[in-house]
């Protein structure tokens, strides 16, 4: 189809659309199979603390990015809000790190298929079903945005009910109506150093898994730029999508924490393993006596994998191609077909997650693992923008004389909201691996931290090459925006 410069994205995501966007892409192998690790390495009470700390969090900055996405709802969300309200180089950086997290994620995604295919297909090399998948997410993401709405809905779909069933297994065992012989329940919680073991470290690592979990919750920012509706559509699905975070993974956390011991070596070598039955989840059906456990959850999980890998796909194309149409990547990813996707953009952003599964195939184990690393610190370098974009804009929007009953939508606690998530991102990033620093273990201050120097070339380059400087308050542009300028 020919392709065209003037076209303008298809706004056609609905409420339940967007609800499940930011589902898919958050609920992924963080909570199925990571979850373990964490219970395993701060104890049911640390785990349950750090995910609610993060979550309150994540409430906050969905608030922050609601109001922001309702006044100026646009596929280029932070790179778009970063340039606005804070200054040209940081908004340039912003895009450029949310476009190059969610193309290596996909390429992790990838590369977990081949684990879970394993148990079905031992014979088959990996690389095959990464390609394979590859393809499904290339050929949805080719559709136009109602077709991939549609069927992230159906993939999130089975997500919401696999773990819905969970809970209520879970709920049925602490109360003692479905309870294994001789099973003490909240005897985990008062084990050897539960509820908290491994002591601060141990903590913020957790937080920073627990930031790797609920990583794509912002997706419905990127989102808002084809949603039908953005005043109407983008403040229920914020409402929603929190309690739905704090059900999905702060029950599921408690859940786990009580019925399975944290002692329990399997919980730990989860996150490290290929092998699906090491899946918490998994440990907890049976307990119950499900001998199906093991395929059922490796079905939910292969389901749970290509959702966020989707979702990943769609977020990433979509920042590139608004960043190309705003001039800050090259015009050709700024071009749509007569769908209105821009397939330029999803051909690089495709290639680049090949690329990076790719790795893994030679051997290079340690250069993965900086990726990862890169990825999670990536997804705070986010959440850190859209907190400052957000007090800025709204500093900004007021000294101009705007009044707050004129916004589509209004974050509540403010300042106090995105004050609270800065400094908690800003101690979680900063406090991941200060052990190394302690001990000289340089090349782990470097694995761990390669992120945030990254982000600040980016930022300063752009900066001195463009002689930008902070957007003043009464400079800013905090005009409501007209959706079909997108």
């Amino acid at each position: 189809m020919s392709e065209t410069q003037s076209a303008h994205l298809q706004r056609k995501l609905g409420a339940r659309h967007l609800n499940m966007i930011a589902i898919g892409g958050s609920i992924g192998t963080g909570l199925f199979l990571a979850s373990g690790a964490t219970i395993a390495n701060a104890g049911p009470g640390g785990a349950l603390l750090a995910y609610c700390l993060i979550g309150i969090m994540i409430y906050f900055l969905m608030t922050s990015l609601g109001e922001l996405a309702t006044h100026n709802p646009t596929s280029g969300a932070f790179f778009t809000y970063g340039t606005k309200y804070v200054e040209g180089g940081f908004g340039f950086a912003l895009g450029w790190n949310y476009w190059y997290n969610w193309a290596i994620t996909v390429a992790f995604e990838l590369v977990a298929v081949q684990f879970i295919m394993k148990f079905w297909f031992p014979d088959i090399p990996g690389f095959y079903w990464s390609a394979i998948f590859l393809a499904v997410i290339f050929a949805i993401n080719s559709l136009s945005v109602k077709g991939f709405g549609e069927s992230e809905f159906l993939f999130s779909l089975v997500k919401v009910i696999a773990i819905i069933v969970f809970i209520i297994i879970g709920i049925a065992m602490i109360a003692k109506i479905m309870l294994t012989p001789n099973m003490v329940t909240f005897a985990n919680w008062t084990k050897g150093d539960a509820p908290f073991v491994g002591g601060l470290q141990a903590m913020i690592g957790v937080a920073m898994i627990a930031g790797f979990s609920f990583q794509g919750t912002e997706m419905v920012g990127v989102a808002a730029g084809e949603s039908k509706d953005p005043k109407k559509t983008i403040p229920v699905a914020i409402k929603q999508i929190f309690w739905r975070i704090l059900l999905f993974y702060v029950v599921c956390i408690f859940i786990i924490g009580t019925l399975v011991a944290y002692d329990d070596p399997r919980l730990l070598q989860a996150a490290a393993s290929d092998n699906i039955t090491l899946s918490p989840f998994t440990l907890l059906y049976e307990k119950v006596g499900f001998a199906f456990a093991a395929g059922l959850m490796n079905a939910v999980i292969l389901t749970a994998i290509l959702s966020a890998g989707n979702s990943g796909m769609y977020s990433s194309t979509r920042m590139l191609f608004d960043m190309a149409r705003k001039g800050s990547a090259p015009k050709i990813f700024g071009k749509l077909d007569a769908r209105g996707v821009p397939m330029n953009a999803l051909y690089v952003t495709t290639a680049i997650a090949a690329l990076c599964f790719l790795t893994t195939f030679i051997g290079e184990q340690q250069v993965f693992n900086w990726l990862l690393n890169m990825s999670g610190m990536c997804g705070f370098i986010v959440w850190l923008g859209i907190a400052i974009s957000h007090y800025r804009f709204r500093k900004g929007y007021l000294a101009q004389g705007y009044k707050l009953e004129d916004l589509a939508y209004k974050a509540k606690f403010f300042p106090f909201a995105p004050w609270f998530a800065f400094i908690l991102c800003t101690i979680v990033v900063l406090g991941q691996n200060y052990q190394a620093f302690l001990s000289g273990d340089w090349l782990g201050v470097l694995s761990t931290y390669i992120s945030i120097p990254l982000f600040l070339v980016i930022w300063l380059g752009y900066k001195w090459k463009n002689k930008t400087k902070l957007v003043s308050y009464q400079d800013m542009d905090v005009k409501p925006m007209n959706p079909d300028q997108d």
